[in-house]
């Protein structure tokens, strides 16, 4: 094909429909940083010394920054996915010793008048290096030594930017696991990763509730139930359902006879540990009769569980700084801490509360303008939203929201070759990964982790960093059609 008619079909071949989406994302997010960070008695939301005016140029830069990518040849991300990931791995390393540190983090190089955070480009970097590695022939995601290599890729950044005191940004690699499912993951490794946020809200949540008027403390008392039952659940769907039923009869019945003892001076919980080292040794004992590997896997996640919660809760009372202790108690209701580590939140709760069904109007909110809510043209944009918009105006604006996801879904599934499809749903996940935790820690249902509201937070890193990764997949998308020689 020649490059006159190439460049015609990869034009006829751009999704208009997700560019679309996203030039109304960047609209509607203009309008929120514009409300959020307007004072009282501004005159010009467009000048450049107002962030309303720097975010139309980051905007503005974005949307060329985007058209450069449709230009490039779509081979190019292909060939020199390791190499981009190198040179992002030597930025986050670089990061580590900068001497400049912004708010207790040092993720930001700072180059003159321009701020750059490399963790916010490492995402595309690393969703690049993961297409690669796995569009490879022979790779299987369920070859251990293939996922530990994959695992590697994600690691790696991860360490990085942990080094740099920015673990909410750090955390957002935990989304490509949702890619590793769709590419073949087994579903007990997500599973896995559900029970352990379960196993800590529980134990934590519940530790000092005690059963009765004994000294057993609830939480430990379940989350050590919870292990049983869960293994017995994989027993029933990956090995025998009626050893599973068996199981499952002699728990219940030891359970319900400990619960007898509650008035013995005696706690139970060291009751419910031995039962599960009990049932660990009989799913061991099963495999060396079966010779079937899935009693070990399970029994591991028994172990693993256990060792996991006694050694989430030895790090929240011991290594957790007192402020992280703090987030974490506020988030499950263990306390309020109106003035401290709870104020963000509760801020932007009656931010978007006083907005109502249809909000207060553009630049009329009280609680933005006066500025109650820290951080609520970057972090805590949306209760910006809330409060402006009302009701209807964030319930569009997550809908859009909802239609880029369905629409990288849709994209993700026609892509002919491994690579783009993996590439797809590492956007996919990154961006349903921010919007979910974003809305979350501003309505007070996930913790308070610093990570953007995609194209709606102030600052040129990030909407450049979303850019990169929205505009490199449509790129690949365009070119799905193209005869390959």
């Amino acid at each position: 094909m020649s490059g006159e008619k190439r460049k015609q079909s990869v034009l006829r071949s751009i999704d208009w429909w997700t560019i679309l989406i996203y030039i109304a994302l960047l609209s509607f997010g203009w309008i929120s940083v514009c409300g959020a960070s307007y004072s009282y008695g501004e005159t010009d939301i467009f000048s450049l010394s107002t962030r309303s005016g720097m975010q139309i140029v980051w905007i503005g830069t974005s949307i060329m920054l985007g058209m450069v990518i449709l230009l490039l040849d779509d081979r190019f991300y292909d060939t020199f996915s390791f190499i981009i990931y190198g040179v992002l791995l030597l930025l986050l390393f670089a990061t580590i010793f900068n001497p400049h540190s912004i708010k207790g983090s040092r993720s930001w190089l700072v180059l003159g008048p321009l701020r750059l955070q490399p963790a916010e480009f490492a995402k595309f970097a690393t969703a690049l290096a993961l297409s690669k590695l796995m569009s490879t022939y022979g790779y299987n995601i369920n070859n251990w030594k293939h996922f530990a290599a994959t695992l590697g890729i994600i690691l790696l950044p991860m360490t990085f930017i942990v080094l740099q005191r920015e673990t909410g940004s750090a955390l957002v690699y935990l989304a490509f696991f949702l890619m590793f499912y769709r590419e073949g993951m087994p579903g007990s490794i997500l599973f896995t990763g559900v029970a352990m946020v379960v196993y800590f809200v529980v134990g934590i949540r519940f530790a000092d509730v005690f059963i009765g008027s004994s000294e057993v403390s609830l939480g430990k008392f379940v989350v050590m139930l919870l292990i049983q039952l869960f293994s017995i659940g994989m027993v029933w769907i990956y090995c025998d359902r009626r050893k599973a039923v068996r199981m499952l009869l002699y728990v219940i019945g030891i359970t319900l006879f400990s619960l007898l003892l509650l008035k013995l001076p005696f706690n139970l919980v060291y009751i419910q540990l031995a039962l599960t080292a009990a049932l660990v040794g009989y799913l061991l004992w099963e495999g060396l009769g079966t010779r079937l590997h899935n009693y070990y896997f399970i029994a591991l996640f028994a172990l693993g569980s256990t060792g996991f919660f006694y050694g989430a809760d030895f790090i929240m009372q011991n290594v957790m700084e007192p402020h992280q202790r703090s987030r974490i108690n506020v988030l499950l209701g263990l306390d309020e801490d109106l003035r401290g580590a709870g104020y963000n939140v509760h801020q932007s709760e009656i931010a978007i509360g006083s907005g109502g069904l249809e909000g207060k109007g553009f630049l009329n909110g009280t609680q933005t303008k006066l500025k109650f809510v820290p951080e609520q043209d970057t972090d805590f944009i949306f209760c910006t939203v809330g409060e402006e918009e009302g009701f209807l105006g964030s319930a569009g604006v997550l809908l859009l929201f909802l239609a880029l996801i369905l629409r990288l879904i849709h994209l993700s599934e026609r892509q002919p070759y491994r690579f783009a499809r993996v590439y797809g749903y590492c956007v996919l996940s990154i961006f349903l990964f921010h919007v979910f935790i974003n809305v979350g820690m501003v309505l007070g249902l996930t913790p308070v982790i610093g990570i953007p509201l995609p194209f709606f937070s102030y600052g040129g890193s990030s909407l450049w960093g979303f850019t990169l990764l929205l505009f490199i997949f449509l790129r690949l998308d365009a070119s799905r059609n193209l005869v390959r020689s």
